[in-house]
């Protein structure tokens, strides 16, 4: 069949094109119409010419395995594909919203404004990973924030998916991504590493709130591969300013071993969104890049190769998992019972990330009701309550958080901080069954009903009838 050559008015598989809206070194994007698809569109279409190089068109094969098969919110709509037996296109969604490079462009940003930035590309890192694709390309560019400020990832083409052939792999044996951003395992070729993505969002969180990059912008192999033993400027020695928090996220994600970086994207985009239960280590104080004798060393033990680390194993190995306890007096019975079945859960889930919480229902107490007379918070109160209740879990308090919340239905107050912050394993109690309960139902059930994610449910031995009908979690 006959190649078209893209141009205003050409007709490719039934998709008319209408102008050109961006071009990059591989590719040209257009805007396109088709009678059969109301949504906004765009097609992309490879720079192929003659004698281009092979790794352009197998990153353009890849990228057309792997997008199809991509679901959610976070990526573009895959609505055709075009193979190179003609005119190989892919048309997609085209998102309505800005590439972060244009906010990049209008100079750095404040703290509070990069983490929630941080935080959404965090989320669509999951949902990606979760898909069992590495994307191994984040960077300014390939990140389109909707007006809402939900982030999209695109430009699959250097990515990775676990149940697809990497052709990348198979064409070449250099490092593949942007020198920016690529992260040191990606220089030794390991391309199944989820966390690789997330050292990739801490150059990118570092170049938005001090205006560089953190190690510059290497291109060859010999610069690429200090990557291995060198670390950047602390953040805070350039913006003094900066929360020290800031500097403790970024720079645990520019960790040279990923086993020091935060456990998945889920893990990181909480940590962003809630600074102030992110616990501060030795990071935070940094104030110079370390000495040379440190990087010397680092330098002699820098490996040459990286065994693989299937992307499914990862996610599995660090899971957030969410207890909501009833901290009622009348269930203290139920509440160690609940931290029996936990300290279980946590024995076998080394790596995991822990949320206490606990409900405060706010059609009970009114808000000047909120403060004893002595002028204690009784939110305060139940957050003191709820730390001392998680002190002999088997977890290190910086992978432990709490949160009392406040709200007139415990269920729905549960499922909405679980969906947001992408809880893998609820726990929770349920107290024993009442007529009242039976009629007007239980938190427990409301939460099983919907929830997104596992839910273990403990309950006492029944002792008969004990019910409490007037209390709820």
């Amino acid at each position: 069949m006959t190649r078209i050559a893209p141009r205003p008015g050409a007709v490719i598989d039934g998709f008319t094109l209408h102008e050109e809206i961006h071009r990059g070194g591989m590719a040209t994007i257009w805007r396109v119409t088709h009678q059969d698809h109301a949504i906004p569109l765009c097609m992309k279409l490879p720079l192929i010419l003659d004698g281009d190089e092979p790794g352009m068109i197998v990153s353009f094969e890849a990228e057309q395995m792997i997008m199809p098969r991509l679901e959610g919110p976070y990526v573009p709509r895959v609505v055709a594909i075009g193979d190179f037996a003609a005119t190989p296109h892919i048309v997609m969604e085209r998102v309505e919203g800005a590439p972060l490079t244009e906010r990049v462009r209008g100079g750095r940003m404040g703290w509070p404004e990069a983490a929630a930035i941080g935080a959404e590309i965090a989320k669509a890192l999951h949902s990606l990973h979760k898909q069992h694709v590495v994307h191994l390309d984040i960077k300014p560019a390939n990140v389109i924030l909707r007006p809402g400020g939900q982030a999209v990832l695109i430009d699959f083409g250097l990515s990775r998916h676990e149940e697809l052939p990497d052709l990348l792999a198979e064409e070449t044996f250099l490092p593949i991504g942007t020198g920016a951003f690529i992260a040191p395992e990606q220089v030794l070729g390991q391309r199944t590493e989820p966390r690789s993505d997330l050292f990739a969002l801490g150059a990118m969180l570092y170049l938005l709130i001090t205006g560089r990059h953190p190690f510059g912008e290497p291109a060859g192999g010999s610069a690429l591969r200090e990557r291995l033993w060198r670390d950047p400027v602390p953040p805070c020695a350039l913006e003094p300013e900066l929360p020290p928090v800031a500097q403790e996220i970024i720079l645990r994600c520019l960790s040279v071993d990923p086993s020091g970086r935060h456990a998945s994207a889920a893990q990181l985009a909480y940590a962003l969104r809630h600074r102030e239960q992110t616990p501060l280590t030795a990071l935070a104080e940094k104030r110079k890049a370390d000495g040379w004798w440190t990087v010397m060393q680092r330098k002699r033990r820098a490996p040459r190769r990286l065994p693989s680390n299937p992307m499914a194993a990862r996610l599995a190995d660090a899971p957030i998992i969410a207890v909501a306890v009833d901290l009622d007096e009348r269930q203290a019975a139920l509440a160690s019972e609940v931290k029996r079945v936990l300290q279980r859960i946590l024995s076998i889930e080394p790596q995991s990330r822990l949320i206490c919480l606990n409900v405060f229902r706010t059609s009970r107490i009114a808000v000047d009701q909120m403060v004893t007379d002595d002028g204690e918070s009784l939110h305060v109160r139940r957050l003191v309550e709820l730390r001392h209740w998680s002190t002999e879990l088997p977890v290190a308090a910086e992978r432990v958080s709490h949160h009392v919340l406040e709200a007139p239905d415990p269920a729905e107050a549960i499922l909405q901080f679980i969906k947001h912050n992408q809880i893998d394993h609820l726990v929770m109690g349920a107290r024993s069954a009442s007529q009242f309960r039976r009629y007007l139902g239980s938190v427990s059930s409301a939460v099983v009903a919907e929830a997104p994610c596992s839910v273990t449910i403990v309950r006492l031995p029944q002792r008969g009838e004990a019910a409490d009908e007037a209390a709820q979690p």
